[in-house]
């Protein structure tokens, strides 16, 4: 067995301390596919997990990383080969088993998806986690009957990574994108993605002092939750839904039922860490298609193993505009 770079979790005075260590090959968990890594993301699960915070994980030391692109090491399923371009997202990697901020990582068959034609490991990690996630969000917001010229639909959280995907997606689709962000100088990076019109994310963070207010959403993307997400709710048109994909603002939804039953909205619960293997081939599938490398591009920071403590801070302040990639190599 030969060892490995990895950025790796340990606990010292009941403190998580983050260091890029050499581990042995023999420390990963068990698993039919060996991978080595190329390129990995952060996440704001990430930045918790290398905070210590929401007691993701339970055992260390731990390897994080909640994503990961690379191609095939060793494979003992018929499904991959050496050489094969593979993705893997969610499952409670990160988490509960090693993950991808390391040169190699160990999966199930099962976990793994095959790299889409013609995108890059680069391009597949710059999407991440929290691009796939927008993409689940606007397959069950066309699910559920939105489509282009229907009206505006919002996006909170925008500038985020999640966010930013989404709104770069909704226009390529055809929609006229709202953006509600607490950022101003953020503006102008949003209208290159695509984004028609701004709201103030602090008239959406106010509890909502009446159930149903005017209609203005012929759909949403919500990152925030809580407060945010209640508003939202009362402001969407007859029959519209809002996709939940986030609690950046809260767990907790003080919302009324009113806007259910009299406006008939739909409230639509988007997981990506358990999603079925093949909704998740499908929104890659549609990922490759219909989100530009070029868009992705200008909304990528990429930052090395040895970075990721000090901007796991930074994107649980809200200071992270867009994709952050991690080069593992970097």
């Amino acid at each position: 067995m030969s060892d490995f770079k990895a950025l790796l979790l340990e606990t010292a005075d009941g403190k998580v301390k983050a260091r890029v260590a050499r581990v042995d090959e023999s420390a990963l968990p068990p698993g039919e596919v060996t991978v080595a890594v190329r390129y990995s993301t952060l996440n704001y699960k990430d930045g918790m997990v290398l905070n210590g915070l929401g007691r993701l994980v339970r055992t260390y030391p731990h390897v994080p990383g909640i994503d990961f692109a690379g191609t095939v090491e060793r494979s003992e399923s018929k499904d991959f080969k050496p050489g094969d371009g593979v993705i893997l997202t969610g499952w409670r990697v990160g988490e509960l088993r090693w993950g991808g901020y390391a040169e190699k990582a160990r999966a199930n068959a099962a976990e793994l998806v095959p790299l889409p034609e013609g995108m890059s490991l680069k391009h597949a990690m710059a999407i991440g986690t929290a691009g796939f996630t927008a993409m689940l969000a606007v397959l069950a917001l066309e699910d559920h009957g939105l489509a282009p010229g229907a009206g505006e639909v919002l996006v909170t959280g925008a500038a985020g990574g999640l966010g930013s995907v989404a709104v770069a997606l909704l226009h390529r689709l055809g929609h006229r994108v709202a953006a509600a962000t607490g950022r101003p100088e953020t503006h102008e990076y949003l209208k290159r993605l695509g984004a028609d019109a701004f709201v103030d994310r602090a008239e959406l963070a106010k509890a909502p002092e009446r159930p149903l207010q005017a209609e203005r959403w012929a759909g949403a993307i919500d990152a925030v939750g809580s407060t945010t997400l209640a508003t939202v709710l009362t402001q969407l048109r007859y029959g519209a839904s809002a996709a939940s994909c986030g609690l950046a603002g809260g767990s907790d939804l003080p919302a009324s039922v009113v806007p259910f039953l009299l406006r008939g909205v739909n409230l639509l619960g988007i997981d990506s860490v358990m999603c079925p293997m093949p909704r998740r081939r499908a929104a890659w599938a549609r990922l490759a298609r219909d989100l530009a490398p070029d868009m992705l591009e200008a909304m990528t920071e990429t930052v090395g193993l040895a970075d990721l403590p000090a901007v796991a801070e930074r994107i649980l302040a809200g200071g992270v505009r867009g994709r952050i990639v991690v080069d593992i190599a970097g």
